[in-house]
């Protein structure tokens, strides 16, 4: 299940704050229908049609790309590294960051609070928030060597890189590279950039391997 954050005064169509900005409804709803052949949505038929970017899981429509099986985060540009890669810790086993082809900006808000996580009682500051996903999935400063509630934990520039550079309706790619490069006819040696944050979490709290892939 995922960690939902509530967007206070900040509503589903308007714009309350200067801080925030919001794009109104679900103009960028995916096509989830999956193909009876290939079991895959056609949005995701149509992301892996197209080239990846070099040293990315993603294809070259992302604006954004992250790996959760690496544990890695990139910017791009036209299908150029701009940025990247970086550490980033995405949600953990009970509350994963889900697997998007077709995601896209529809939230910013550089001064987020959380309406889940609290400490002593204050809710805990996300700051550099950038939402693209479903029940208040972000990228947003964190701790990058903490597993999330679901979003995705950046260092502070990172996090700073990411909320200057995202726009509202900008793509985001969400993938395991195990997965994409499988489905590709490639092959897959395991995480190529090292591993981050989650999978030490995940060993720390379940004794899972760390060689291993990201939220399974």
């Amino acid at each position: 299940m995922r960690r939902r954050h509530a967007y206070g005064a900040v509503g589903l169509g308007v714009v309350t704050v200067a801080t925030s900005v919001l794009l109104a409804g679900t103009a960028f709803a995916a096509n989830t229908a999956p193909d009876p052949a290939t079991g895959e949505s056609a949005a995701t038929a149509a992301v892996r049609s197209q080239a990846l970017v070099p040293g990315t899981p993603c294809s070259v429509t992302a604006k954004a790309c992250v790996d959760l099986d690496s544990q890695r985060a990139w910017l791009i540009n036209d299908g150029v590294v701009t940025r990247g890669p970086v550490n980033v810790a995405s949600g953990g086993k009970t509350e994963p960051t889900p697997v998007g082809h077709d995601l896209h900006v529809y939230l910013k808000d550089i001064d987020h609070v959380s309406g889940e996580s609290f400490t002593n009682g204050v809710a805990d500051p996300m700051p550099y928030s950038v939402f693209f996903e479903d029940g208040g999935i972000a990228f947003h400063e964190g701790d990058p060597e903490a597993a999330s509630g679901g979003c995705i934990h950046l260092a502070t520039d990172d996090a700073k890189a990411w909320y200057d550079y995202l726009q509202l309706g900008d793509a985001v790619q969400v993938v395991k590279a195990s997965e994409e490069l499988e489905a590709r006819g490639q092959s897959y040696d395991g995480p190529t950039y090292g591993f981050g944050g989650v999978r030490a979490w995940e060993a720390e709290h379940s004794g899972a391997d760390d060689s291993g892939s990201g939220d399974s």
